[in-house]
């Protein structure tokens, strides 16, 4: 059950991917960055919001760096050819490195970075109760094993499986071009925090 929930998650995220920038301009992506930049800075302040949109910026340059991503600076330059395969390689140029999935891809990528850097702000914080939820899973774990109790794999599998529902719609929030609100990515390390330590509570242990 665990492994289905989890490759169902991945296929859809696969999916979605590959699909918003077929479906949404890179104007629309980058109007939804705006969008969700300023409800920050209203709810954040400007100070948070500042540091959010420089570390998405930094994030996206080194993405740049990293991804296959055809970039205008790499076009080859049709100088010093004649006049019909200087149109024609500018032709192509334009087909492939001024195309609107690649562009939108790019948007994309900053979007993602930018939810992202919404989470890194605030995960510090957020990972003392991650860390606290795992201690108590710990520790209902171990009292189950001293009292000989037996274990419950009906409730691991459904929290694990709630667990693994939960980040995987974590990361698709990060490419879904529609307005989040901003307490909805940083509560996401919570509620999986919270699952991951119920599944802890309730995984086997011999005494």
């Amino acid at each position: 059950m665990i492994r289905a929930v989890a490759v169902v998650s991945l296929l859809i995220l696969l999916v979605l991917v590959l699909y918003v920038p077929a479906a949404h301009p890179p104007e629309r992506i980058l109007a939804q960055l705006r969008t969700e930049h300023e409800a920050a800075t209203a709810y954040w302040g400007s100070g948070p919001a500042t540091q959010m949109l420089n570390r998405a910026l930094r994030m996206q340059e080194t993405t740049a760096e990293l991804t296959p991503i055809p970039a205008a600076t790499d076009a080859p330059s049709p100088a010093g050819v004649n006049g019909a395969v200087s149109r024609e390689m500018w032709s192509v140029n334009q087909r492939l490195f001024n195309n609107t999935y690649f562009r939108a891809v790019d948007a994309l990528l900053l979007l993602a970075s930018y939810r992202l850097a919404t989470l890194l702000e605030w995960l510090p914080e957020l990972a003392v109760f991650v860390l606290a939820s795992l201690a108590d899973g710990g520790f209902v774990r171990l009292v189950k094993a001293k009292e000989f109790l037996l274990h419950d794999p009906e409730m691991f599998a459904l929290y694990a499986s709630l667990g693994i529902v939960s980040l995987c719609a974590t990361v698709i929030g990060f490419v879904l071009p529609v307005t989040l609100h901003p307490l909805l990515l940083p509560c996401a390390p919570l509620v999986v925090g919270f699952l991951a330590g119920r599944a802890l509570g309730c995984f086997h242990r011999r005494g």
